[in-house]
C-alpha cells in the first residue's frame, strides 16, 4: 500500500497526530485491551499509522536535502547526512 491509498482520515494527519495515535494503540496492545478482534483491527490501523509516518519523514529528510546551501552561499542538493 502507497501513501496514497491510506484512508483520507489518516492522510489527513500530520506526523505528530499519526504518532500519538500510534503509541495510543501500541500502548493498548501492550495492555492487552479488547477483543481480538478489536486487536487486529487496531494492528491494522497502526500499520498504516506508520506507513504515513514514514512517508512524512521521507518528505521532511527531502526538504532538508534540498535546502542545503555551501559555505559561499551557493546552494546545493547533498545527501542527508543523520
Amino acid at each position: 500500500m502507497t501513501e496514497t491509498e491510506l484512508p483520507d482520515d489518516i492522510k489527513a494527519m500530520s506526523f505528530e497526530q499519526a504518532l500519538e495515535e500510534l503509541r495510543g494503540i501500541v500502548d493498548g496492545l501492550e495492555r492487552g485491551d479488547g477483543s481480538l478482534d478489536q486487536s487486529i483491527k487496531a494492528y491494522e490501523r497502526g500499520s498504516l499509522l506508520r506507513m504515513h509516518c514514514d512517508a512524512k519523514l521521507r518528505e521532511a529528510h527531502m526538504k532538508i536535502e534540498q535546502i542545503r546551501v555551501k559555505a559561499d552561499g551557493t546552494p546545493t542538493s547533498e545527501p542527508f547526512d543523520a
